[in-house]
């Protein structure tokens, strides 16, 4: 809804507000020759049917406005425009399906499901840009194979697509056919491309489609279901958006904008929605087939007890048959092939920052790029991994490959043990047909499973966090790695917890004004590109990620004092988020390697103990120790700031970006842990920073065999 108001900016009379519809002054549409959408498609016989449900279907239920008129307006628009005869073809299929008694539209005999289907059509047809020219698409723009666009359709839908054999073929959502040769039509506030199909994506959720597969005893996917059902997760599988936020966000009993950030100079625009998603990782019936010896309709969730069972693939684990309990090993085994966001195929992995790596020229990927996630039921992590031109190409779960990690190594891919490959992610070629409305289907033919082995390889690996991938809620709502970039989206605030719990795993302290920061294209010397930046008397407690096994682990803050507006906490650590004992001295988010950066001005300060590194690694090396005996570290070699457009440093080398080890303890893999930050200074705009965290087990970090990497 944002996204379109301020497309509208200019020629609405009043803004949208509960309490009043708005309606569009066509006086100040646009006078020039060229054709705006609408006039291209009144002055097209193949449009007439397209054109008549634009102008029955409104702007929104608030709105006077139709969409004929909104297309005819200023604004930045993607139009998949299905002819007459695609929207006949529909029609046809609503008949054959019983939703219609014959294939026109006087065979809807409910004036409510007559609405429905019109807007479903339209709303399915159009991505809305705002003001944001740069993200209307033709086809040289659009995705890559199977990915999706960066803007959702107006039904809040993401669209993808998969291109045919033939160059010129193309197809939305993996089934909708473009027109081969009316397409890249341009007019002044958009693009059009024909469409032989409607858009009309499944509103199936996860839930649904277990029960569908069950039911039908087909579909690639039959034995996961019945696991699914079995533990009991049928229904949270189903949910889609939290409604009692959208009530409370629509009627106005949220405030929609956090107030005025100083240094980003706009307020925050909580997010329009809080929706819920889901990944799978599903072995397919193929796989359950030929590994057990059975027909897949003879295959009972016993057979799959026994296997994980006699494998060895929950140790630990309770083996009975009270599936729903999260210590039954059934249900671990089950719950650990969900992740509680929806990931589309190009956020699997983020690229952004690596090194070697410029986005802005989109040059090939250089080093492998992996995220960390926490999984739904029993919290465990696993490991979502791209190689890089150096090892196999695709994404692999939990892969531990060796690394060219030394001091002046390429950080690539030497080599990988055989029991360390991982499980492939097997993307088919038609995406669309496994993407639903809350959840996204990726085919594994590999066992995957949270084993002694993997979590053994975990506890040999630094954890490293983008602070955005800790909140599934970044994922689902399209607020992480967003490219749009405009003011909406790049500044995004979240209420305070007493207000509304809009993340799970955090709570914010009233008085804390919790801002979401995209640096996309902005500069910024953050890792992956983004921050939260939290200004006020604020207050913030974290639940944390969980540990693979037992031991002593570092905690590691990344500081990035690049700017005088930074802010002093006190940080707490523990299990008992009411109680968290404070962790040592205040953490100074103002302090780089020499100075103290404060409003005032910069303040010498060398304590730190850095160094600049040198051609004797010896040297380095020294500098480093010297460094962790202060609870420093530099930044990693891995990434390189945005900084200049083309970064030729690392973060390693950057004075301004350190880590700064905040915790040092025992922790265990079934324990939840916290942590909790404060602001100890009174002026309530200076800003606290996270950028992301490490957890950094002992055998890495005080391993006189092999000392930790730079990387």
């Amino acid at each position: 809804m944002k996204k379109h108001f301020a497309s509208l900016l200019a020629i609405v009379i009043v803004m949208l507000m509960v309490s009043c519809t708005e309606s569009i002054d066509m006086s100040n549409r646009y006078t020039f020759t060229e054709e705006t959408i609408t006039s291209y498609l009144q002055k097209h016989e193949q449009f007439s049917e397209y054109v008549s449900l634009l102008g029955a279907v409104n702007v929104s239920k608030y709105s006077e406005s139709t969409m004929l008129q909104l297309l005819s307006a200023r604004g930045n628009y993607t139009v998949f425009a299905p002819n007459n005869q695609a929207i006949q073809l529909y029609l046809d299929t609503l008949a054959l399906k019983g939703i219609i008694t014959e294939p026109s539209w006087d065979g809807f005999t409910d004036e409510k499901k007559l609405d429905s289907i019109q807007r479903v059509i339209v709303f399915n047809s159009i991505l809305d840009a705002g003001n944001d020219n740069d993200y209307t698409f033709q086809t040289s723009s659009f995705p890559n194979q199977n990915e999706e666009f960066l803007i959702s359709n107006m039904n809040e839908r993401k669209l993808s697509v998969h291109y045919g054999n033939n160059p010129d073929s193309i197809f939305i959502n993996g089934i909708y056919p473009m027109s081969q040769t009316n397409r890249d039509i341009q007019a002044i506030n958009g693009f059009i491309h024909e469409m032989q199909g409607v858009i009309a994506p499944s509103n199936q959720t996860l839930g649904d489609v277990v029960n569908s597969l069950i039911d039908e005893g087909t579909g690639g996917f039959v034995v996961m279901a019945k696991l699914i059902r079995a533990c009991g997760l049928t229904d949270t599988l189903t949910r889609v958006k939290d409604e009692k936020y959208e009530e409370m966000y629509m009627t106005g009993e949220l405030n929609p904008e956090l107030p005025y950030h100083d240094t980003e100079q706009s307020v925050g625009y909580l997010p329009e929605h809080r929706k819920y998603g889901f990944t799978l990782f599903a072995e397919t019936d193929e796989f359950w087939s030929q590994t057990l010896g059975k027909d897949v309709a003879d295959i009972t969730v016993d057979d799959i007890r026994a296997y994980i069972r006699d494998n060895n693939l929950c140790p630990g684990a309770i083996d009975d048959t009270d599936y729903k309990n999260i210590d039954n090993a059934l249900n671990q085994f089950v719950t650990y092939h969900l992740l509680p966001m929806r990931i589309p195929k190009n956020k699997l992995t983020i690229h952004y920052t690596e090194k070697g790596y410029n986005f802005q020229s989109s040059t090939s990927y250089t080093i492998p790029v992996w995220e960390l996630y926490t999984t739904m039921g029993k919290r465990r992590l696993i490991k979502i991994y791209e190689a890089g031109p150096s090892g196999p190409a695709g994404f692999y779960l939990n892969r531990f490959p060796n690394l060219d990690n030394r001091r002046r190594g390429t950080y690539k891919e030497t080599g990988c043990d055989p029991d360390k490959e991982g499980v492939h992610i097997d993307i088919p070629e038609d995406m669309g047909s496994l993407s639903f409305v809350n959840a996204i289907i990726y085919p594994i033919n590999k066992v995957l499973a949270y084993d002694n082995d993997t979590r053994d390889n975990f506890q040999k690996m630094r954890l490293r966090y983008d602070v955005a991938a800790l909140f599934p809620e970044f994922m689902n709502n399209d607020i992480r790695i967003d490219r749009i970039g405009n003011t909406y989206t790049r500044h995004v605030g979240i209420p305070e917890t007493s207000k509304y719990n809009y993340l799970e795993d955090c709570e914010i302290a009233d008085g804390s004004l919790f801002y979401y920061l995209s640096g996309y294209k902005c500069g910024w010397a953050n890792y992956q590109g983004d921050e939260l930046n939290v200004v006020g008397k604020y207050e913030m407690t974290f639940r944390l990620p969980p540990v693979p096994r037992k031991g002593t682990y570092e905690i590691r803050y990344l500081i990035g004092c690049g700017s005088s507006w930074r802010s002093m906490c006190q940080v707490y650590f523990g299990t008992d988020p009411d109680n968290l004992p404070a962790m040592g001295i205040p953490l100074d988010v103002r302090q780089g390697a020499h100075y103290r950066y404060l409003l005032s001005g910069s303040v010498a300060s060398e304590f730190v103990g850095w160094q600049d590194d040198t051609d004797d690694d010896d040297f380095n090396a020294e500098t480093d120790k010297k460094m962790r005996a202060n609870g420093y570290m530099k930044g990693p070699e891995y990434y390189w700031p945005e900084i200049s457009g083309s970064p030729t440093s690392t973060a390693r080398k950057r004075d301004r970006i350190l880590r700064r080890i905040i915790v040092t303890s025992t922790m265990e893999p079934d324990q939840t842990y916290y942590l909790r930050f404060k602001n100890v200074l009174d002026n309530e705009k200076l800003q606290f920073y996270m950028d992301f965290i490490e957890f950094c087990p002992k055998e890495i970090y005080d391993n006189p065999m092999s000392p930790e990497d730079i990387w």
